[in-house]
This record gives C-alpha cells, sequence and structure tokens, in this order.
C-alpha cells in the first residue's frame, strides 16, 4: 500500500526556530515538508495544496513590511477555509490565543521546549477528525 505524506508547511521568520521544527518532524515522523521564512512564500506557495500549515504568529523579524501571521491566516482561509492551521508565538497570553481563535486557527501553540510535543499531538487528531469525516461522508452516501 503506498501511503501518501502528510504535507506541512512550516512558516517562520525565526530561522533557527524553523529549521529545529523541520529536523523534528523529519525525525519523528514520514512528513512532506515545506519551509518558509514569510507569509508571503507560504501563501504564493499554497498551490502545493499543503494538509497542515503551522504558522508563526509575528512574522516580522526578517521584512519590517512583511504581513503578520493573522493576516497571512486569513489569506490562508480566503484560499481554503479547510486547510487546518495552527499558530505558533512566543506569547504566553489568552487574548492572542483567542484572536487567533477568531481568525479561524485550528489552534495556538506557546514556543517552548515542549511545542513539537504539542504540534504532533494536534497533527494526529487533525487526522483522526479528517478520517472521522470521510467514514461519514462515506456512510452518509449509501443511506
Amino acid at each position: 500500500m503506498n501511503k501518501e505524506k502528510i504535507k506541512i508547511f512550516l512558516v517562520d521568520d525565526d530561522a533557527l526556530f524553523l529549521k529545529n521544527l523541520e529536523i523534528e518532524f523529519k525525525q519523528h515522523a514520514d512528513f512532506e515538508i515545506e519551509t518558509y521564512a514569510t507569509g508571503e512564500l507560504c501563501l504564493q506557495n499554497l498551490y502545493h495544496h499543503p494538509d497542515v500549515i503551522i504558522l508563526d504568529y509575528h512574522l516580522e523579524g526578517i521584512e519590517t513590511n512583511a504581513i503578520n501571521g493573522l493576516q497571512t491566516l486569513d489569506k490562508i482561509k480566503i484560499f481554503n477555509p479547510d486547510i487546518p492551521v495552527v499558530m505558533l508565538s512566543s506569547q504566553d497570553k489568552i487574548d492572542v490565543a483567542i484572536n487567533c481563535m477568531h481568525h479561524r486557527a485550528f489552534d495556538y501553540v506557546v514556543k517552548s521546549e515542549t511545542a513539537f510535543v504539542r504540534l504532533q499531538k494536534i497533527i494526529t487528531t487533525i487526522f483522526k477528525y479528517k478520517r472521522m469525516e470521510k467514514t461519514l461522508s462515506w456512510y452518509m452516501e449509501r443511506m
């Protein structure tokens, strides 16, 4: 059985954090990873059809006039509202997390030493839901 890899976009302007996250994902699972340092680059490559996008909240480290994570999230949702987007931030503030959810993020993760473990659990949850939706759809078609 040829199982397709889950394609993940990692979007962060912190090159070190981005590379560490990419290495973690590649070491712990068989994912297809694409990394982007800006929201603009992520948006330009949405035609690659990511299964999940992990997106930094700020994104202003490389270019001061770059669009931020929430603006990028809004444009992703216009392109395809079904792509799950997990927001990442160094801010451990509930109002930031709530704001991300209002913009239709799937979840919010604080950048920390446990961020990767949390992201793995979230991705597992996303694909459990997707499998359940497919199964439900299959049953509904046969009723």
